[in-house]
This record gives C-alpha cells, sequence and structure tokens, in this order.
C-alpha cells in the first residue's frame, strides 16, 4: 500500500492508529482499505507534500472523513491541498472539508514543494483521456467498485506506459484475483517480479495468490521473499507461522510467529 500511495509504511501505520483510517483484515491478514481509507490516505500525502503541519493535517483529516459518501460517486471525486485547506471535488462542485463552504473550481497540484493553481474547463476537462502512468492508475483506482474491467484496462494502460510501475501491477493482479482469474493473476505478479523485482507489497500478493492455487512451497518462498525485502512485514511473517505449523515444521513456526508478535505489540504501541 505504501508503494501504491507513495507514502510510508509508518505514515500509515500511523493513520490507522489514529483511526483516520480503519482498514479490516482480510482472511490472510491483508490489509483491505475501504473507499474512505483511500482517500484519506491521498489526502493525507497532497497535505504532506505541501508541508503542512502535522497539527492542521489532523485537523483536516477528521473533518474530511466526516465529509466523505459511502461510496465513490458517480462523477467522480479529487482531493487537493489549498494553502493549508483540505477542498474535495465531487463532479463539478468543490468545497472546503473544514467547513462545508464551495469554493472556485481550481485544480491544484503539488510539483517539487510549490503549489500550482489551475481553473478547471469541465468540459475540456472532460474529454481528455489519461497521458501518463501516474493519470491511467488513478483512473482506475476511481473505477475498481463500479466497473471493475475498466480498472483492470486501465492499470493494463499505466504498466503498458510504465513497465515498472509496481503499484499498477500490484493492483492489477489482486483485482484480476478477487474477480477468480487466478491463473492470469499469477501471470500478472510473475511479470512484476521480472519488471520490478521483488517488492515486498508484490510478493506478499503474489504468495497470498499461490495459496490459494494449492502452491505451499511456492507461496512459503514468496512470503519469505516479502519479509527478506521488509523484515517488519507483520503479515509476512504471520503467514509463514500459519504454513508452517500446516506442514509440522514448529520451530519455523514458532519464530516468525515472535516476529508478527513483536512488530504487532510495537505498531501497537503495547
Amino acid at each position: 500500500m505504501e508503494r501504491v500511495l507513495r507514502l510510508s509504511r509508518s505514515t500509515i501505520r500511523g493513520l490507522i492508529k489514529t483511526g483516520f483510517v480503519q482498514p479490516a483484515r482480510g482472511p490472510k491478514r491483508e490489509l483491505q482499505f475501504s473507499f474512505q481509507d483511500l482517500i484519506v490516505l491521498r489526502a493525507a500525502r497532497a497535505l504532506l507534500e505541501a508541508k503542512i503541519s502535522r497539527r492542521r493535517i489532523n485537523r483536516s483529516l477528521e473533518d474530511l472523513r466526516r465529509h466523505l459518501p459511502e461510496q465513490m460517486p458517480l462523477s467522480g471525486l479529487s482531493i487537493s491541498a489549498v494553502g493549508d485547506r483540505v477542498v474535495v471535488r465531487d463532479g463539478k462542485n468543490h468545497f472546503q472539508v473544514d467547513d462545508g463552504q464551495y469554493v472556485l473550481g481550481l485544480d491544484v497540484s503539488v510539483e517539487n514543494g510549490v503549489l500550482r493553481v489551475v481553473e478547471r474547463k469541465e468540459e475540456a476537462a472532460a474529454q481528455t483521456a489519461p497521458a501518463t502512468a501516474e493519470d491511467w492508475f488513478t483512473k482506475a483506482l476511481e473505477l475498481e467498485d463500479s466497473d471493475p474491467k475498466a480498472a483492470q484496462a486501465a492499470y493494463e494502460k499505466a504498466v503498458g506506459t510504465e513497465p515498472d510501475y509496481c503499484a499498477a501491477w500490484i493492483n492489477l493482479g489482486r483485482l484480476l484475483h478477487e474477480r477468480h482469474d487466478e491463473k492470469k493473476a499469477e501471470v500478472v505478479y510473475r511479470r512484476a517480479v521480472k519488471e520490478c523485482g521483488a517488492d515486498p507489497v508484490l510478493m506478499f500478493n503474489l504468495g497470498v495468490l499461490l495459496e490459494d492455487l494449492g502452491k505451499t512451497t511456492d507461496a512459503i518462498e514468496a512470503y519469505q521473499s516479502a519479509v527478506t525485502e521488509d523484515p517488519n512485514f507483520a503479515d509476512g511473517h504471520f503467514n509463514l507461522a500459519r504454513l508452517y505449523e500446516s506442514l509440522g515444521k514448529e520451530q519455523h513456526a514458532i519464530r516468525h510467529l515472535g516476529q508478527y508478535r513483536r512488530l504487532v505489540s510495537t505498531t501497537d504501541g503495547r
């Protein structure tokens, strides 16, 4: 997830700990973020990049969470940092999340620490197709809930434009896995490893897929690669402990379960 949103793992954990994002756990302990969680995480990145104070970020994220709809609006939604405010765009409307008042229709981006403010031309923007891998990736995220096939096509455009775009490969494989196209998902993940290397999240997702395909030995290798790349990847240790226990390898299971408990305790501050 940190590669997807370009946020550090510690930042994401901090947002979870403070309750700004509230992911669920999947059957294999993977984090499952809601639409609202993803929007809050993206807003946090925009504010951090704009070098807004932590106190102001916390207040803005609290207000943002209260204003977010339960589902992605059909008109789309975008989040921007304007000065020290968060601005949400729903279709043609913009509003400030801390007071709900509508503001001018502006697109705001942060480039090298500088805020760029551009007046939005709605009709022209609607006719403009995504041009970069980042554009295709963002479009895919917005389409996942409403049109998974279109989201898949957008992720494919992203990796076609930028073959080492690891986050797009990860989401493409996950989407295929969720649609029960396991064979194609494995092809996608294997290609991603060639293009991006042994990214921890990528290897973890590959491990989950391989488990579902009944390839326990290969799954262990994938999870082991994930924790080798990131020794603090708690969920990787948990899954290794579970698989080693199923194979009767108690010492290996105990070691990884101990690592998992230590990491979770550290994260929870216990």
